[in-house]
Formats: structure tokens, sequence, C-alpha cells
């Protein structure tokens, strides 16, 4: 009951929030900007050491530069996520679009489901929209897989963001009965897969080359994928100005499972940094990304701490 109530007064209090024009949230976020930056110092430290390690080829004027205008980018997507509970599907279109999108239904002519590998970058969180992109598909299945949070009322608060123009969000340990289900219903789906996140010690089984670190990697996407042959695209995003983003879907291969074991995730990674590289700012530098060392997790299989697969 407290529970209800409690998600209750969260989501009236975004949800009027919400109602502000973007225009209007985004001089609230110049105004956040020194407050978070400066007084709070919110990740500094990490977000410094992030930029400086990977991209070992700039000066420091330059990671100053790129770390100042990602905490700008960070405040935005912020604000622009909390937009979604009230923004008109319509208006949404207009600050993303969506290329290519005609690929994904041709998989769907002829039966066969799509998946889609993104990074943490860009506004993801607009990708939930992706259906509205929809032509001869409008009733195919668009999801994204997601870790519950610890607090059950943000969970259900950005379960309702996420679901608010047609997506549908499901919990990552769930996510193989959904899609058999999907299958034996013959519904078609597309499910993004958010593939750059940090495994735990127990579930690190591929170790990947990834800016400038030897980089433990999730292999959970992939195996999925091949499971279900599903074809298999990258979300390519880019922010032209603010408050626009254009999403790519770029396909890898419609035969996953005749690939050799991680190499879709192999190629995946390569086109993220692609992407990272080519504009920096709008990657999520404040995620202590590579806290886990292979030494450190040597030590830990030596020790019998970690059982290799």
């Amino acid at each position: 009951m407290m529970g209800s109530i409690g998600y209750s007064f969260v989501y009236a209090l975004f949800y009027v929030f919400s109602l502000l024009p973007l225009r209007v949230l985004y001089l609230l976020s110049d105004g956040l900007f020194p407050v978070v930056y400066h007084l709070v110092c919110y990740r500094r430290a990490t977000v410094r050491r992030n930029l400086t390690e990977a991209l070992p080829e700039k000066d420091l004027q330059e990671i100053v530069r790129i770390e100042k205008r990602f905490y700008h980018w960070f405040l935005d997507y912020f604000l622009e996520t909390i937009k979604l509970l009230s923004i008109s599907s319509g208006k949404l279109l207009r600050h993303i679009e969506f290329r290519n999108a005609e690929a994904l239904e041709e998989c769907f002519d002829e039966g066969q489901s799509c998946a889609a590998l993104l990074g943490h970058y860009a506004n993801w969180e607009y990708l939930s929209a992706t259906g509205l992109s929809m032509r001869r598909h409008s009733d195919a299945v668009m999801g994204l897989i997601y870790h519950p949070l610890r607090n059950a009322v943000f969970d259900r608060l950005f379960i309702a963001l996420r679901e608010q123009h047609g997506g549908t969000a499901i919990p990552k340990k769930d996510i193989l009965r959904y899609l058999l289900r999907y299958r034996q219903e013959h519904r078609m789906s597309l499910f993004g897969y958010i593939a750059d996140q940090s495994p735990k010690w127990e579930n690190i089984h591929l170790w990947i080359p990834f800016l400038h670190h030897d980089t433990p990697v999730f292999t959970g996407a992939e195996r999925i994928i091949r499971k279900m042959n599903n074809a298999v695209f990258y979300v390519d995003m880019e922010r032209p100005r603010r408050g626009h983003y254009v999403c790519t879907f770029r396909l890898i291969t419609r035969e996953p499972a005749q690939w050799e074991e991680h190499e879709l995730t192999r190629r995946f990674f390569v086109m993220l940094e692609e992407s990272i590289r080519r504009e920096p700012v709008c990657y999520l530098w404040s995620h202590d990304r590579w806290k886990r060392t292979h030494e450190e997790y040597d030590r830990r299989v030596r020790e019998g701490l970690i059982k290799q697969r």
C-alpha cells in the first residue's frame, strides 16, 4: 500500500515537471551544470580518469573540454528522459529520426524477428519510440531488456517511461521466456540489448580490447540472439544538435547462428568504439566501466573465488 502511494506521488511529481517545454528544461539544464560540475563534482574523478585513459591521444585541454560538454549532455539526457512522460508521440518524432527502419520491417516480412545491440550512448531511452517508425508492422513488439533497479518506486517509474510510447520493458532474467512465447504466437519483435555494461566477476567469460582497455564484457546477449537466430542490428546514434537525435539501424547479420562464438560481441564493441570516437561527448563516462581488471580476475580464478566456464 505504502509502495503504491509512494509511486503515485513520485510519478505525479515527475509528470508535472515533464509538462515544462523542452526549451525550459534545457535552461534548467544549463543552470544545473555549475552545481553538478563545480560544486557537487558528481563523479568527476571517474569521468576524468575514463576520458584520459580511453582517449590518450588528446591533451588535457581537450579532455577538459570534452568533460564539460559531457556533463551538459548528461543533464540534458536526464531531463529529456523525464519529458517522455508527457510528450506526445508526434512531438517526440520531431526530436528523434529513425533511419533504415525499413530493414527491420523487411526482416519481419520474412518472419524473422530482430535484435538491436546498443551502448550507453546518446539518449538510448528514446529508442522506446522505435515502433512509431513502423509502417507495415505497427503490431510488432518493441522492447528493451533492462536490469531492475533496487528502488521499487523508481523501477516502476522507469518502466512507465520506457512504455509510454509503445515500448515493452522486460527484465533481463525473463527475456528468453518472452522471446519464445512471441515466437509461438507468431509475433514479430525487436528487442534492444544494452551490451556495454560491466559484468559481475562470476559472469565474465570474455575480455576484449575496447577504448585502450582490456575490457570484461557480457556475452549473454549474443547467446540469446544466436539461440533465437534473430537478425542483428547495431544502433548507431548521433546528436547533430541539442534536442535532436538520429538513430540508424545498421545490419550486422541475419544469420548470427553461423558466426563463430563471441564474434558478434566483438563486432558490436568495434562499432560502438567507432561511434564514441566520432563524438565522445555522448558516452556515459560517469560509469566506472573498467573497475574490474584482468589481473584481479586471474587472481580470483587462481584462488578459486571464480569458476571459469
